[in-house]
């Protein structure tokens, strides 16, 4: 686990793919306090990775700090930004999409549907297409609303499944993981208000590593 910033109220990580986001042994917080160095630290998750994703991730360091940064998701103040890569091209260069969604519980799988009820929730995200090699597609997503596997289920929704995702149609390949990655994220601190972003870049493997433009377009900030 490596840490971009700590202080006395929140911790930004890097997010190892393959774990979880919740408070339980060998989950994120856990991992954070192994590097606090204090097994009792207050680490509370504000926002969850899917467990086969990777990248930043925005822990409080109290209940105060909890409270404030769970009001910015919220209210969508709270900005989180992905890189994905997909299989196909995306209808256009820049765009957005809007659905609503459902959730599978038997299958644990969230789905799209065109009927409007009470189990049924609007899922908003735009998306920028960085660079197309093939029939893959590099794409920048940023989450206007925060559903149960919103990013996965909506680009299998509309024929552009992520890569290594075969439980929403994807292809088999040999990647660990799926080819989604939490890029970056701003807020503002919930002591000081100043604003705080910070980013990383995925590893240098598997698909990412074909779409030169991500390393000269997608600078990692700290």
């Amino acid at each position: 686990m490596e840490l971009l910033y700590q202080d006395n109220r929140i911790c930004v990580c890097l997010k190892p793919a393959g774990v979880v986001s919740v408070d339980e042994p060998g989950g994120v917080p856990d991992l954070v306090r192994d590097c606090l160095g204090d097994p009792n630290a207050c680490v509370r998750t504000v926002h969850r990775l899917d467990q086969v994703v990777g990248g930043v991730m925005v822990l409080a360091r109290s209940r105060l700090a909890d409270r404030i940064l769970s009001g910015q998701v919220q209210d969508r103040s709270f900005h989180k930004e992905y890189l994905a890569v997909v299989e196909g091209i995306p209808p256009e260069t820049k765009g957005n999409f809007r659905d609503l969604l459902i959730r599978d519980k038997a299958q644990r799988k969230t789905l799209l549907t065109l009927e409007p009820g009470k189990e049924a929730r609007e899922a908003i995200l735009n998306y920028q297409v960085l660079q197309t090699v093939g029939q893959q597609s590099l794409v920048k997503v940023e989450l206007i609303t925060g559903r149960t596997h919103q990013i996965r289920a909506q680009f299998s929704g509309h024929g552009l499944p992520l890569v290594g995702d075969k439980k929403y149609g994807a292809a088999p390949c040999e990647m660990d993981g799926i080819a989604l990655w939490s890029h970056k994220v701003a807020f503002t601190h919930p002591q000081t208000n100043e604003p705080m972003v910070f980013s990383a870049l995925p590893p240098c493997t598997g698909p990412w590593q074909k779409f030169d433009r991500l390393w000269k377009e997608c600078e990692p900030t700290q």
